[in-house]
């Protein structure tokens, strides 16, 4: 078991949005029967300095089965920071390594085709965009 300590921020406006925002992305991970919530704390929208912006942030705690599932969580939730409290050391064998950059890769590849796909989409309208 991998305890963690995760923090998650949503920026954004009104404030009322950033902040029902944040209950349903928590919400989403709750969902998640490969997590195991320790306790949660959800602070108040604040409005950024200069800026018509609100951001709130969540202090987590987390335990995954795997470090393969802490991972995955970083691609799906992309948290402002993730501290492993226990355990203190982790040791991993070749197989564990490969398979953790194996999950580590299937993302980043997954998201690369993401974004080509949204970029050829985007030339594609603005070639539209242009013809008419």
């Amino acid at each position: 078991m991998i305890k963690t300590k995760i923090i998650n921020e949503v920026l954004g406006s009104p404030k009322e949005h950033v902040e029902n925002t944040m209950k349903l992305l928590i919400d989403n991970m709750k969902k998640n029967k490969n997590l195991k919530f320790n306790s949660e704390k959800i602070f108040e929208a604040m409005q950024l300095e200069d800026k018509p912006l609100y951001s709130s942030f969540a202090e987590l705690e987390i335990e995954f089965d795997i470090l393969e599932s802490v991972v995955g969580f970083c691609f799906d939730y992309m948290p402002s920071s993730i501290e492993i409290l226990e355990p203190s050391e982790l040791k991993l064998n070749a197989v564990n390594v490969s398979e953790l950059f194996n999950e580590l890769m299937a993302r980043l590849h997954n998201n690369e085709m993401l974004l080509r796909n949204a970029l050829a989409e985007l030339s594609l309208l603005k070639k539209d965009k242009k013809e008419s």
